[in-house]
């Protein structure tokens, strides 16, 4: 949906004033004003170049059946054998008079292949309910043969109707492999269509390849065209590949069928990539290898960042490399990756970059080492990499990670450690509540200019609402103020085929023909769009909003522990006993309930206490009233079995609502704070509790307005205020050097509008603007198939220049841009 354009005229602040020297608003703003932003032209700050980019990763399909444009699903005829369920070497294949063979192989990384008897047929789907074709548009067809006869191919619909004019291919190659290669013009439109094959005569086939002819940029072995033009409209300044967790994940036995990711792997001729089956659970084809990173990068305009494995495998995964033979080995592959990228046509590997059509260097300045890793192998395996890459390639930059959260002793050891080696930036991940967002904004006022900066490789909130991209923007508000130490961030993830959803949110969600931009892609497209080069300046002035004391009711759980509680008591601050429950009458007045609501684990009665038996995850059990608030909680909590403490709950609003007190959590090595909203979690506060098997704890929680006090055993051990409130307005200006272009970005993040006064001082500014603006309720959310209705509105206005004053939607993100008079 293409975003209306109108005019219109805003109120102009007749009288408005602000004091810039002290950068506040003054008494003189027009009345009705409830807000005032003062900003100063002439206080800049440069901020990266870098700053907006791309996170890709092969997961929820995201390559194969999704931005890598083959319409075959397992063409090679590798997928993994039966002893994982679903995957054989037909798999994705309706076939008759086919078997599968190996006996002198198109090579020796291509080991399957199909044997057809004569009067055979072979019918490929592809992916989602079939593959789409469309009407007048030309499909390439290629495949290796080995025989004598002739293959006749023809596109069907899924009741096996021609939607095109069938080819009959010659095959004459009895002793050797061939490839062959024909064109089918679609006659009709279908999303369910299908590759059909049948032979005259008994043939040898492998890797079966159907191609739009029309890819991203016209590229061979290229790219699906509208999900690369939605990336591509992005603008992004680098792209990072492979991934996530695809990156050191897996076996690092070369040998493996579930192998770590290894870049060589992914180049050199199709037909000879290994196939690999990935940490999502899929086969991966490796058809999207690193030449394709390198070179959509190129396509788009982006800074390639690709990261490899350090030895140590994350995400859940626990092979690590201590041989220092094999890790030898594998940081010769990180150089040898450089000089694919680097080097000149006459090295080793920058020769077959040059053989795969790209003879001049991919020119990368940038690599990161390891992927949310913090066991200590890593701490020991890094430096390897880390030395090599910097005797070798002093002018690339190098980028570290801080583990797998916004805070704790992962996250603050692998900083200390990224210091100490010396690390170029470091790469934080985090998936948090809006709430979260929302009140981070100053996150990086206080980072240290001096040391590493910051990459935000992979963040995002839990949804795909529109409170969700809400929450997203008023925290780039953040980072583009601290642009000067946070030097890049990507939302994550980019991609997710709708029938293979293995991670949600997304930015981009699609099936086999459509596609749709979530709001939170809304959000990102608008701030790289109009990113600046610097910050200007500017403060906010508002009576700040009071937050709501946490409310809601208290509850009990377990994650993979068995365990029992008893004599729970909850006072209110006047004294009233709002729950007292000793268990001795059963549990009536208690719901059992989980994710989603749905009950979960074995809780019962037995022996005067309440006991949860299951070794499960996330066993739940709730009780009290959403609207109870200032209470003191008891329990006396016995962990019993399994591998973490307990969970006490409180502030329970929901399923998807609550706070809880995790004691003993990720594997009994630590305790924390973590607040749910809408599903997603954030970590407010870390001790160092352990909890011990067989132990009865006196476990007490105070919660005062909206400061939360833990005690065990009678001891303090924690004191938290979530102040979780909302800002009346977040705010940055930024300038575009080139064009002179001033942007003010602001977020409403509240129910109602705000109307606010603007004075910006320092070189005129013209009367007439573009105000573009996203706003929707919050629970917007734009889905496939349907009408959008998160988009922005873009509007020329009048009676803007350097005073004026303008009312900010709820619910909202608006960017006012101002050009200087004198300038076109």
């Amino acid at each position: 949906m293409q975003p209306p354009t109108r005019t219109r005229a805003v109120t102009v602040a007749a009288a408005a004033a602000v004091v810039l020297s002290s950068l506040t608003a003054s008494g003189a703003s027009a009345a009705e004003a409830e807000a005032a932003i003062a900003v100063d032209l002439d206080a800049a700050t440069d901020i990266s170049d870098d700053l907006y980019g791309l996170f890709y990763e092969d997961i929820n399909h995201a390559a194969d059946g999704g931005l890598y444009a083959e319409l075959v699903q397992n063409r090679s005829f590798e997928y993994l054998p039966a002893d994982l369920a679903g995957y054989h070497a037909l798999t994705a294949w309706t076939a008759t008079g086919v078997t599968a063979a190996t006996a002198d192989p198109l090579n020796d990384r291509n080991t399957t292949y199909a044997t057809a008897a004569a009067g055979a047929t072979l019918v490929n789907s592809g992916y989602n309910s079939g593959m789409a074709f469309t009407a007048g548009d030309d499909y390439d067809l290629s495949f290796w043969a080995r025989g004598a006869t002739e293959i006749r191919a023809v596109l069907t619909d899924a009741a096996g109707t021609p939607v095109a004019d069938a080819v009959t291919v010659p095959i004459d190659s009895r002793g050797e492999w061939t490839k062959y290669e024909a064109e089918l013009e679609a006659e009709a439109d279908t999303t369910t269509g299908r590759l059909a094959l049948a032979t005259a005569e008994a043939v040898d086939l492998d890797m079966v390849s159907l191609f739009p002819d029309d890819t991203f940029k016209g590229r061979e072995n290229g790219l699906r065209k509208d999900l690369a033009k939605l990336i591509d409209d992005l603008d992004p300044s680098f792209l990072r590949f492979p991934g996530g967790c695809i990156v050191n994940t897996g076996s690092y036995d070369p040998g493996s069928r579930e192998r770590a990711y290894n870049w060589k792997d992914t180049v050199g001729p199709v037909e000879e990539r290994l196939t690999n089956h990935n940490f999502w659970g899929y086969n991966q084809s490796y058809g999207l290898g690193y030449f394709e990173y390198f070179q959509f990068a190129e396509d788009i305009g982006a800074e390639p960042l690709p990261v490899v494995p350090v030895g140590v495998t994350g995400c859940g995964d626990s092979p690590e490399i201590t041989d220092p033979e094999q890790l030898d080995a594998w940081v010769q592959d990180t150089l040898d990756l450089i000089e694919f990228a680097n080097g000149p046509v006459t090295s080793e590997w920058g020769s077959l970059r040059a053989e795969m059509g790209h003879p001049r260097p991919f020119g990368l300045e940038m690599i990161g080492l390891g992927n949310e890793e913090y066991k200590e192998q890593y701490y020991a395996n890094y430096p390897a990499f880390h030395d090599a890459i910097r005797e070798a390639h002093p002018e690339i930059e190098i980028i570290a990670n801080s583990g797998v959260d916004d805070s704790g002793d992962v996250f603050d050891r692998n900083w200390e450690f990224a210091r100490a080696q010396g690390a170029d930036l470091v790469d934080e991940h985090y998936y948090n509540s809006p709430e979260w967002f929302l009140a981070n904004n100053d996150r990086y006022d206080s980072y240290d200019r001096s040391g590493p900066h910051v990459f935000v490789g992979e963040y995002a909130s839990r949804s795909n609402t529109w409170w969700s991209a809400l929450s997203e923007a008023s925290y780039l508000t953040g980072l583009e103020r601290n642009g000067d130490v946070v030097d890049m961030a990507s939302y994550a993830p980019l991609l997710s085929n709708i029938d293979y959803v293995d991670w949600a949110p997304d930015m981009i969600w699609f099936d086999n023909h459509q596609t749709v931009k979530s709001a939170s892609y809304e959000v990102q497209h608008l701030f790289a769009n109009h990113a600046g080069d610097q910050v200007l300046a500017s403060a906010l002035d508002a009576a700040p909003l009071e937050p709501e004391d946490i409310a809601g009711g208290v509850g009990l759980a377990t994650w993979n522990t068995a365990a029992s509680y008893d004599d729970v008591k909850v006072t209110a601050a006047d004294g009233t006993v709002l729950l007292q429950d000793d268990f001795a009458s059963g549990s009536d007045g208690w719901t059992v309930t989980g994710p989603g609501g749905a009950p979960t684990g074995a809780w019962e009665v037995a022996d005067g206490a309440y006991h949860q038996t299951a070794i499960v995850e996330d066993a739940r059990s709730t009780a009290g009233s959403v609207d109870w608030s200032n209470y003191t909680y008891e329990v006396k909590a016995t962990k019993t079995a399994g591998s973490e403490g307990f969970l006490v709950m409180f502030g329970v609003e929901g399923t998807d609502d609550y706070y809880w007190w995790n004691l003993g959590g990720w594997n009994n090595t630590t305790s924390a704070v973590e607040k749910s909203s809408a599903g997603g979690k954030s970590t407010l506060v870390n001790h160092d509790t352990v909890i011990e098997t067989g132990r009865t704890y006196d476990l007490r929680l105070e919660v005062a307005g909206r400061t939360v006090t833990g005690y065990v055993d009678g001891e303090q051990v924690f004191s938290i205020e979530d102040d979780g409130g909302i800002e009346p307005l977040y705010q940055v200006v930024t300038r575009d050097e080139d064009t002179g272009e001033i942007t003010l970005k602001v977020v409403n993040a509240q129910d109602r509008a705000v109307t606010t006064d603007v004075v910006l001082e320092g070189r005129a500014l013209k009367d007439r603007g573009e105000v573009t603006t996203i706003a929707c309720d919050p629970g917007c959310d734009n889905i496939l198939g349907q009408e959008q209705v998160v988009y922005p509105v873009t509007e020329k206005v009048r009676g803007l220049g350097n005073d004026f004053t303008y009312e900010f939607e709820p619910y909202s993100v608006t960017f006012i841009t101002l050009r200087p008079q004198g300038r076109g």
